[in-house]
């Protein structure tokens, strides 16, 4: 047996696969966290790239505040999830997101990252940071992307952190990285003053997954009556309570999927909660998703007209139209993309319900959710994972 290779695998066979030309994807959310960019990128890239996904580094302490990363500590820390997929948990201390251990928990990241190359005996063909993490110099690789999913400033701000460090860690990665991706206009004009080079990869969808909403069992845990207006999300900052507020009191069904945060507004949210036709499920695993969708009538996205928000491409629309739902979104520039004939675009809270009201009782047009999933189609995660593959051939 190779020294330091407990599976006994030739090198460069990490779990009998071939590693050459791997893409690293160091991410801001965890594997086992919800489903956002990162994890979507990596598992459609894998089907043409070998690629290494890394975790946000977390102490074993993590999962007493954070119940759904409790196997990231379990087992190895380099372990293969799939074909052409591998995926990396930096172990560091606890209180990482103190300012001096930030430090600690980057450089912890920076040596697992460089080990787990090693172990895969692979030069990695590009590093693909989606954080503010201090992380490009863990490996030589032959292409730096800094992946800009959301306007990191305006995010930390809301939980926080403080504006200066992120400013400083922010011109730092712009600095370091070869190309910028960033997943929307607005950010790609903020950055392109110091970045060598930006180009827009907007958010895809998983519209293999969200196409099966038709044939998936209705989720028995939903009990409002039909039609039904759902939203599928973080209950969080970011969301647009006064919209959700209107559409409960017009009284349509309402129906809440994903996580919500804590400090989220508690006075309103339990008083919205506390409508009779309104329904909150909780997260609910990815995989479950359709099953969900197959009770709602009209998705929404209500946004908040914020810097942060301005900034993003929301995963949510294009998921509904994936599984061929009307959508009642918030006007954001992300939003203007899409074709005006495949959602309802509202501009302020006032009409949000009044557009979710005239979605529901319009039903449903078969040629209509037809072209919703043709456009999705062509938004889908896998043509953003070929978009990267062209960006590091350099095409």
């Amino acid at each position: 047996m190779t020294r330091g290779r407990r599976d006994g695998a030739p090198k460069g066979r990490f779990g009998n696969q071939d590693w050459a030309g791997l893409v690293v994807i160091m991410s801001g959310v965890s594997w086992d966290d919800t489903w956002l960019s990162e994890k979507h990128l990596a598992i459609h890239l894998s089907r043409y790239l070998p690629v290494l996904f890394v975790d946000p580094a977390i102490s074993y302490l993590t999962p007493l505040n954070k119940p759904a990363l409790r196997g990231s500590t379990r087992g190895p820390r380099l372990r293969v999830v799939d074909r052409n997929l591998a995926r990396l948990t930096p172990i560091t201390i606890p209180g990482i997101s103190r300012r001096g251990l930030r430090d600690i928990a980057a450089w912890a990241t920076r040596r697992s990252i460089a080990r787990a190359v090693r172990r895969l005996a692979a030069r990695p063909a590009a590093l693909v940071v989606a954080s503010l993490d201090d992380v490009f110099d863990a490996c030589d690789a032959g292409m730096k992307v800094m992946y800009g999913t959301d306007d990191w400033i305006a995010g930390g701000s809301l939980m926080g952190l403080p504006t200066a460090w992120l400013r400083q860690r922010e011109r730092a990665q712009l600095r370091k990285a070869d190309v910028v991706v960033a997943v929307s206009d607005t950010l790609a004009a903020r950055w392109s003053a110091e970045a060598r080079s930006v180009v827009v990869i907007p958010n895809g969808c998983d519209t293999d997954h969200f196409s099966r909403t038709d044939a998936a069992q209705p989720a028995e845990e939903v009990t409002l009556p039909d039609p039904v207006a759902g939203f599928i999300g973080h209950l969080s900052d970011r969301i647009d309570i006064d919209a959700l507020e209107r559409v409960a009191e017009s009284g349509a069904s309402l129906l809440l999927i994903g996580p919500r945060q804590s400090t989220f507004d508690l006075e309103r949210m339990d008083a919205l909660l506390a409508h009779d036709n309104v329904q909150w499920v909780g997260p609910q695993p990815f995989e479950r998703l359709p099953s969900f969708m197959k009770r709602i009538a009209v998705g929404l996205t209500p946004y908040t007209d914020s810097d942060f928000n301005r900034s993003s491409d929301p995963l949510k629309t294009l998921e509904y139209l994936a599984a061929g739902k009307p959508a009642v979104v918030s006007d954001l520039p992300s939003t203007r993309r899409i074709p005006a004939d495949l959602i309802d675009v509202s501009p302020n809270s006032d009409s949000f319900a009044d557009l979710a009201g005239r979605a529901l009782a319009r039903g449903t047009d078969a040629e209509l959710a037809r072209k919703r999933m043709d456009y999705a189609r062509s938004q889908s995660w896998d043509a953003r994972a070929r978009d990267f593959v062209r960006l590091f051939e350099g095409s």
